[in-house]
């Protein structure tokens, strides 16, 4: 098995953008929600392009993504974190937020921001976050999300 992440190609949105959806579909939200959320969830090549957007791929084959926005000198947000359903639970999550860290100091940030599903607030947790807050959804209106913050300076 050959497990590597590299960055994302624009070329790849379509790829990217379905993951996404499949990915949020695992916690079995009804269709009515997860098309709710489609418009949030599909990338562009530009949005690619445009950002720092990487993906994970076994044997050539794309099972996750990040993508990180740079908020300002210090802050930056994982604006973007999905595995494949058939791949979850086996540790590629936590791989992928390894790089994404790793990443995020290299651009200079201090702390990463990260709006979550609240199904992965264990998750989360288990890599560092502490929750801070929360955000009202971009796609449902009414609906919070958890916001966690990683404090990136003291990983070493």
């Amino acid at each position: 098995m050959n497990f590597k992440i590299r960055q994302a190609q624009s070329s790849e949105s379509e790829l990217i953008s379905s993951l996404a959806l499949r990915s949020k579909a695992y916690w079995n939200y009804s269709q009515e929600f997860i098309l709710a959320c489609r418009r949030e969830l599909t990338y562009s090549q530009q949005d690619i392009q445009n950002n720092h957007f990487f993906v994970a791929e076994i044997n050539n084959l794309i099972i996750g993504f990040f993508a990180l926005e740079i908020l300002s000198e210090r802050e930056i947000e994982l604006a973007a974190l999905f595995i494949d359903p058939a791949y979850i639970n086996q540790g590629y999550g936590r791989k992928l937020i390894a790089r994404a860290k790793l990443i995020a100091r290299e651009l200079g940030s201090k702390v990463m921001i990260i709006q979550g599903d609240p199904n992965a607030t264990n998750f989360y947790l288990k890599v560092g976050g502490k929750l801070i807050g929360e955000r009202e959804s971009a796609s449902i209106p009414g609906r919070y999300l958890p916001v966690f913050l990683i404090k990136l300076y003291n990983l070493l």
